[in-house]
This record gives structure tokens, C-alpha cells and sequence, in this order.
């Protein structure tokens, strides 16, 4: 009979194990000494040993889930309670009891785990419907639209939720971007209506341009060109491929006119330059006449200059006020010269200016007498009043003195 702390072997070859409820029947050896027996089965404990460390390892560093991991402790306890084994046997049990608190504790964590990402998941995909639901409204087609696409790249990287959350949640965020697109479309549409609009309204613009091309009625032409150009801004713009050939052929067609119009107006300020130095020639030959000496000379002198001057034709329009200025001048005089010879030469008028004359004479020589009268009486308030009445008659007198000596008399 062979023994150790743990464990015996009897005469007949059987193996006990010791344990906290009295020797447990290990197993019978019968191929050699008592000794090799025990061996035999503490070799057996020692791997029993080795494989719950390795599994106290696996569960302490990986990422073993719990099920597995409750299926390799249920494996060595059922070889552990079999006592097919010599050795600390109560040891290992409260290894394994360990293993399965520890295990129980990571499965608790890793559900506490579970549920703090799923709830940040939700307000995750919530955060997305709701920015999705926002952008559904937006008209920045291009912005907008790159950021849904970017917000399904989003969701697709999220952890999925319990099926009915999520369904639901998608529905929304699935609903904004079909609104979205929806919108989009339908203003695409309405836009392309509009460039298609706007390509029939230049087409007849660009007609019409070109058939005026080769008009030489430059001020009315150029007028319509301006309403033209005005019309073609508020047609809007055409689909791209039409635009740029519809503006070139507008374009080409306005410097077409107007490449004719500089040539000829070039020619013609040329000529007008021409006239307006010949204008004033005759400008400055006619202010040699002033002052008016012989008013008959000179009359027929300005007639002979102003016909050149007529002959003459256009001249720049900025220089036009100031050259026509200074022949007006001279016209002007003339004008009253023969005014005032008119007056000094017209009996009637001579006449009249006499009559007046005399009527006011005779009114100042009655006024005088009066006051003289007045003052002799001694009434110098009316004597007062008649002498301001006689001011005003002595200035009406002075005045047509000096009419009356325009007719020399």
C-alpha cells in the first residue's frame, strides 16, 4: 500500500483521492507499483491545473465571450467532480468558482458595454435623422446633397439597434433623403424649363442682332442693340451647351455694327474737326465788326460771313456752343444797334417820347406851385406828401429825357 497527502492506492490496486467528503474512488492500477499509480494521477491533476491557468488567462486577456468560456469551465469541472485525479481537488473547484464570478462579472460589463453603445449609437443615428431632416429643406443642392451621402457613410459605420428602433429611425432618415431628392429634382427640372425658355428668347435675340449687322442707321440701330442686350440679361442664362455659341453670334453681330459705326463716325469727326476750325475763322473775323460803327457795313459784312458759316456744315457737338456762342455775339449786337438806330430815326416814336415828356414836365411844374402853396399856408403835412409825389413824378421825367435824347432831340 503507497499513499501521499492527497491520495492512497490499496493492496488490491485501487486509487482513492482525498477530499473534504472523505476518499473518492480515482480509478484501478494494475500495471505497475503503487507508486507509478499515483504518479500516473497527480500527472493527470497537474493538467488539470495547466488547463484551468491557460483558461484563467484567456478569460483575463482575450476577448473569450462568455458562453465559450462557461463551456471550457463546465468541461474541467466535470472532470474535476469525475475524481479522476489526485490532488488539491477543492483548489481547483474554487478556482473554477473564481473563473465563473470573473466570467460573470465581464459578461455583466460587457452588457453594460452593449447597452452605454447602443444608446450612444441611437443618439448617434438620431443626431443623423434629425441633420437629414434639416438638409431635406435645404436649396443648397450641392452641399446639401454631398452631406446626406456623407451621413449614409455615417450610418452604414454605426452599430445596428433592436430591429424595431431601427427600422424606424431609418424610415426617417430614408424619408428626408427621398424628400430631398424629390425637391432637388423638381428644381432641376424647373430650371431646365426655364434655360430652355431662355434659349428660344436669345435664338430670336440672336436674329435679330444679326439682321441688324449691316444696318448704317447708326443712332436708331444702336438704340435697339442697347434693348437687345437689355432683353438677353433678363432671359437668364440657356443650358451651357447653348450658351456660349448664342452669346458669340449676339456679340459678333453687335461689333459688326458698331466696328461699321466707329469707321464712319472716325471720318466724320474727322471732317467735323475740319469745320470747327474754319467756323472759327469766321468767328474771329466777325468780331472784328464790334463795335458796330456803320451799322449798314457791317450788316451786310455779318451776312456774307454767316453765309460761309452755313455752308460750312457740322462741327464736333462739345465744341458747338462755344464756337455758335461767339457769332451770336456779334448777331446780337447788331441787333441792337439797329434797335437803337430805329428808335433814334422813327418820328412816331420821337413823337410819343416828346408827348410823355411834356405831359410829366407840366405834372412836376403843377406840383411845385402846390407845395409852394401849401407851405405858404402853412399845411406842411400836404406839402410833405406832395413832394414825395413829386419825387416819383421828377424820376418818371428823367427818364424820358434820356428816351427823348436817343432821337436826338
Amino acid at each position: 500500500m503507497s499513499s501521499d497527502p492527497w491520495g492512497r492506492v490499496d493492496e488490491t490496486g485501487t486509487v482513492y483521492v482525498r477530499t473534504a467528503d472523505g476518499e473518492q474512488v480515482v480509478g484501478s492500477w494494475q500495471a505497475g507499483s503503487p507508486e507509478e499509480a499515483l504518479a500516473y494521477f497527480e500527472r493527470k491533476y497537474e493538467g488539470l491545473v495547466v488547463e484551468i491557468g491557460l483558461l484563467e488567462k484567456r478569460v483575463r486577456t482575450t476577448d473569450l465571450s462568455a458562453k465559450d468560456a462557461q463551456v471550457a469551465i463546465d468541461h474541467l469541472r466535470e472532470q474535476v467532480d469525475a475524481h479522476h485525479a489526485v490532488g488539491d481537488l477543492a483548489s481547483l473547484k474554487e478556482r473554477l468558482d473564481a473563473l465563473v464570478s470573473s466570467v460573470e462579472s465581464r459578461r455583466e460589463e460587457r452588457k453594460q458595454q452593449r447597452a452605454k453603445q447602443s444608446e450612444e449609437a441611437r443618439k448617434a443615428k438620431e443626431d443623423l435623422v434629425t441633420e437629414a431632416e434639416q438638409l431635406a429643406q435645404s436649396d443648397q443642392w450641392r452641399a446639401a446633397g454631398e452631406r446626406l451621402r456623407a451621413l449614409v457613410d455615417t450610418w452604414k459605420g454605426l452599430p445596428r439597434l433592436d430591429r424595431k428602433s431601427d427600422d424606424e429611425l431609418w424610415h426617417r432618415f430614408s424619408h428626408a433623403r427621398s424628400a430631398f431628392s424629390k425637391r432637388r429634382k423638381a428644381h432641376f427640372a424647373q430650371l431646365d424649363a426655364q434655360r430652355e425658355d431662355a434659349r428660344r428668347i436669345k435664338e430670336r435675340l440672336v436674329a435679330e442682332a444679326e439682321s441688324l449687322s449691316k444696318s448704317q442707321d447708326w443712332g436708331p440701330t444702336a438704340a435697339r442693340y442697347r434693348e437687345l442686350m437689355s432683353d438677353w440679361k433678363a432671359a437668364g442664362r440657356a443650358q451651357r451647351e447653348h450658351e456660349d455659341d448664342l452669346w458669340n453670334r449676339f456679340r459678333g453681330a453687335q461689333d459688326v455694327f458698331f466696328a461699321a459705326r466707329s469707321g464712319v463716325f472716325a471720318e466724320r469727326d474727322a471732317e467735323q474737326t475740319e469745320n470747327l476750325k474754319l467756323k472759327e475763322e469766321l468767328a474771329e473775323e466777325a468780331e472784328k465788326l464790334l463795335p458796330i460803327g456803320d451799322l449798314k457795313s457791317a450788316r451786310a459784312a455779318f451776312r456774307a460771313i454767316n453765309e460761309r458759316w452755313e455752308a460750312i456744315g457740322h462741327v464736333p457737338r462739345d465744341a458747338r456752343p462755344k464756337v455758335e456762342g461767339r457769332m451770336h455775339t456779334v448777331e446780337r449786337a447788331l441787333q441792337d444797334a439797329e434797335e437803337t438806330e430805329w428808335r433814334r430815326t422813327n418820328p412816331e416814336a420821337r413823337a410819343r417820347a416828346a408827348g410823355l415828356t411834356g405831359q410829366l414836365q407840366a405834372a412836376v411844374d403843377k406840383l411845385r406851385t402846390q407845395i409852394d402853396t401849401a407851405r405858404a399856408q402853412g399845411n406842411a403835412s400836404r406839402a410833405d406828401k406832395l413832394e414825395r409825389e413829386l419825387e416819383g413824378r421828377q424820376a418818371l421825367l428823367d427818364q424820358a429825357l434820356k428816351g427823348l435824347q436817343e432821337f436826338g432831340g
